[in-house]
């Protein structure tokens, strides 16, 4: 990686808030749209939306339901000497019209309307007209009746109204019943602070002569990365995810003059808050959901995950241990993608994702359709409990040479190149995991991509490796231990034109892949001090980092406090 490339292109880092990635759970039992994973991974791994309790409930609670009494006496907030005691009385016993709380209190001191009086009248007058049809009982006076029918006239007016109020009410009720339309609405956060520092590493940053003379190193430094997320979800299978995110942990790489060093969750906000996720999940079957969004819509956010080391802030340090770099291509943010459970053990997604989808200006530096983009499609197999594999295909077009990795050989082209071109690129990868048992998981992954030149004649072709093991609940239950080790992207074949090549950019630009393979070493134990707070302390080393074994290797060590509500 050129000092050019860093400071003139830094690194993009790509989504890391790793649980916004995870909103669709990506797991061989379930389709899309799959339930949220957001911040936590254990109080939000499948929130059921569907079973959060409805604003639209037609039914009262049982607290404020009424029922008929029979005796004042049942009655145990109305004493014999309240004023009110004997019309009670007369009303309950001589009546029976009136109607007490399940916790037997009639409630007396609080505020009655016109029309909740209204109501009780009514009903008083209904008992009474049927004990007067009845016959049964002479308990009623002729006094009794006159005053019952000046009553009934003076709140004709209300009792009208009120009949047509409950009309409308109950026309509402059953239209809200058919259209059953609630909204529920979670906030989950993540906050990350971290320590980080490295050793001073001789760089040959212009390999020449294989004769170092740069000097990079990582000062020590306190950082953060504050992530805040808002499931809302309209129908109990649907999710709306809306994701803030602001840190001023800036990308490590023209520090180290190299980017193999970077971590997974750094930032380029400077303490600036921005949306990173701004996307919608819907269902279109039961077994296929759609993704579309301006913000979030990535092959790592739309492909199920299989790495169980991913996630900036539960797994690996380092952002190559995230994932199939392959699956960064084309640095995307904004598109559509679909997910689909074909059967109980195999499912396809796809997506399409643009870097500046809004871009209004030049088609070659941004849009929807221009600039830099990514499609493909992952299919994810789980041939049994234990195994889950992806294999990945995308295609992509960079109008600059970038790939949009962020990591490795993610520039094609040499920074001294007499023209720019755009590429195209085709790649390929899978990743495995195998859970041997409970406490124990292995895996890897492998990417090969293949990127032909637009403007001039050649193409360039790159690989990556990673195996990987995953210990849960190592020593403490709830722990994590991780041990990765692999290669970084590396250039294997350029056979573009003199000096276009970037592996000897600085000398000929002849053609040629790297001279050298940078090798990815790293270990780390996240230690669980409570159910919201973890503590993940690492190193990272970097063999014959920039594939160039004139380098020192670069020793990354990091201590990572993760925080979720």
């Amino acid at each position: 990686m050129s000092e050019l490339d860093t400071i003139a292109h830094p690194p993009k880092t790509p989504p890391s808030f790793v649980v916004a990635r995870k909103t669709i759970q990506k797991t061989k039992s379930t389709g899309l749209p799959a339930k949220a994973k957001v911040a936590h991974p254990e109080a939000i791994r499948s929130p059921e939306f569907s079973k959060l309790p409805s604003s639209d409930s037609g039914e009262l609670p049982s607290s404020d339901r009424m029922e008929q009494v029979t005796s004042v006496s049942q009655l145990s907030d109305v004493r014999p000497t309240d004023w009110a005691f004997q019309a009670l009385q007369t009303l309950v016993e001589r009546y029976g019209c009136i109607a007490g709380y399940p916790d037997q209190t009639f409630r007396g001191d609080r505020a009655l309307t016109r029309s909740e009086f209204a109501a009780g009248l009514n009903a008083c007058l209904d008992r009474i007209q049927d004990l007067i049809a009845s016959q049964t009982t002479n308990i009623i006076t002729r006094q009794d009746l006159e005053i019952a029918q000046k009553l009934q006239i003076e709140f004709a007016t209300d009792l009208a109204a009120l009949k047509g109020r409950i009309d409308r009410l109950e026309a509402r009720t059953t239209t809200i019943e058919k259209q059953q339309f609630s909204t529920t609405t979670r906030l989950f956060g993540q906050a990350i602070a971290s320590v980080q520092t490295s050793n001073r590493a001789n760089i040959d940053l212009f390999p020449r002569d294989g004769v170092p003379e740069r000097q990079g190193k990582l000062q020590t430094t306190l950082a953060s990365n504050l992530q805040l997320s808002l499931a809302t979800s309209f129908t109990g299978r649907d999710l709306l995810l809306t994701t803030l995110q602001t840190g001023n942990l800036r990308s490590s790489a023209p520090n180290l003059l190299t980017n193999m060093g970077r971590l997974s969750y750094e930032s380029e906000q400077d303490n600036q808050l921005v949306v990173s996720d701004l996307s919608y999940r819907f269902p279109v079957s039961k077994n296929f959901g759609v993704l579309v969004g301006a913000s979030g819509v990535t092959p790592s956010n739309t492909f199920r995950g299989i790495n169980p080391l991913e996630g900036s802030g539960e797994g690996a340090l380092s952002l190559l241990g995230q994932r199939n770099p392959i699956l960064a291509i084309g640095n995307g943010t904004g598109g559509i993608g679909f997910d689909w459970q074909i059967n109980r053990r195999v499912s396809l997604q796809g997506v399409y994702s643009a870097e500046i989808p809004g871009f209004p200006g030049n088609a070659d530096v941004g849009g929807l359709i221009g600039g830099r983009y990514a499609a493909g499609a992952q299919l994810t197999i789980a041939p049994t409990r234990n195994i889950d594999l992806g294999i990945h295909y995308l295609f992509s077009r960079s109008p600059d040479g970038f790939l949009g990795t962020g990591i490795g050989d993610s520039q094609l082209l040499s920074p001294f190149a007499p023209t720019r071109t755009a590429f195209t690129t085709h790649a390929v990868g899978a990743t495995l995991a195998w859970r041997v048992n409970r406490k124990f998981t292995i895996g890897g992954w492998g990417g090969w991509t293949s990127s032909r030149a637009l403007s001039v004649v050649g193409s360039v072709q790159t690989t990556n490796w990673m195996v990987f093991s995953a210990l849960p609940d190592l020593f403490v239950p709830g722990n994590l231990g991780g041990i990765l080790f692999g290669q970084p992207p590396k250039i294997t074949s350029s056979n573009l034109p003199e000096e276009y090549n970037f592996p000897r950019f600085s000398d000929t630009g002849s053609k040629g892949g790297q001279p050298d393979t940078a090798l990815h070493l790293e270990l780390f134990y996240r230690a669980r001090v409570n159910p919201a707070l973890e503590v993940t302390p690492g190193v990272i080393v970097i063999f014959n980092p920039n594939h160039n074994k004139a380098n020192d290797p670069v020793v990354v060590g990091a201590v990572r406090a993760t925080f979720r509500f």
